[in-house]
């Protein structure tokens, strides 16, 4: 790949996911996963070198969103139509729940602390309205908050004290102070775009928060603090989702819905995600 930093090209074949992908995350052997390829209710895995196959197929309708690693190695994954986070053996490829819980609107994304708790963003599309989940390790989930806007992306800081959600039809990012039992105090406002849209967004390993700009076809590198430091141009216009992979570290994948792919630029940070494997 292009190792100028934040310039992005195409990594997989136009249209080999459907406009539903989402969720990339990578494994410590530095594979990719994301939801949807070739057809709804899949998972596919890209190789580092850009391979592209279905790992697992999801039953019962289904349908993935957000993807995070626990310190184990499994993967969890958003299953918003059952209102489940599901969990994947990787050896084995046997999918269990989780989590289930059906006050849940969607569960979308998903963020993992170091401790392996989850945290869901759980928006309600039609009404514009959304909540935010913690799930234990146990699968037991409880509402944070609700009476949000329509939460998306979620992250947590590399110093495990933060926690950031945005608000997409609200343009908001919204940061909560997160206790090391997963409670979340003295909320703030990180940051308010004036136009466009926001999905997934995730941490380098000094805090900095890339942002997916949908329908802008840009991500937005913050400061902790809300700077906006740079934009990085896409070739697609609808980035979903954001994920740190590579040797390194710094290999940045972000999924396309209008083409149905994922593009690829190099960082200067390594992501917080990556770190986590290196403990």
């Amino acid at each position: 790949m292009n190792e100028e930093l934040f310039v992005s090209q195409e990594f997989t074949p136009v249209n080999g996911f459907t406009s539903g992908i989402e969720g990339p995350a990578c494994d410590s052997d530095g594979n990719l996963y994301a939801v949807n390829y070739e057809r709804q209710h899949t998972i596919g895995k890209v190789t580092p070198d850009g391979e592209a196959s279905v790992f697992v197929e999801l039953s019962n309708g289904s349908i993935g969103n957000g993807i995070r690693f626990s310190s184990g190695g499994s993967m969890f994954i958003a299953d918003y139509t059952n209102h489940n986070v599901l969990k994947v053996d990787m050896l084995t490829r046997e999918i269990s729940v989780h989590s289930h819980e059906p006050r849940m609107n969607q569960p979308n994304d998903i963020a993992i602390g170091a401790n392996d708790i989850l945290y869901a963003s759980d928006p309600k599309w039609g009404a514009s309205t959304g909540q935010l989940w913690r799930v234990e390790t146990d699968g037991n989930a409880t509402l944070l908050e609700g009476d949000m806007g329509t939460t998306n992306g979620i992250e947590v800081s590399p110093d495990e004290k933060v926690l950031y959600v945005n608000e997409s039809v609200q343009r908001n990012i919204w940061r909560y102070e997160l206790s090391s039992e997963g409670e979340i105090s003295n909320k703030q406002l990180l940051i308010q775009f004036p136009d466009f849209g926001m999905d997934g967004m995730r941490c380098d390993v000094e805090g900095n928060l890339y942002v997916t700009r949908h329908g802008k076809g840009t991500i937005a590198k913050l400061s902790p603090e809300g700077e906006e430091l740079l934009e990085v141009e896409l070739t697609g216009k609808n980035c979903t989702n954001i994920a740190f992979g590579g040797t390194d570290g710094c290999i940045c994948y972000v999924t396309m819905a209008d083409r149905g792919n994922v593009e690829v630029f190099r960082a200067d940070l390594p992501g917080r995600s990556w770190m986590l494997y290196q403990r």
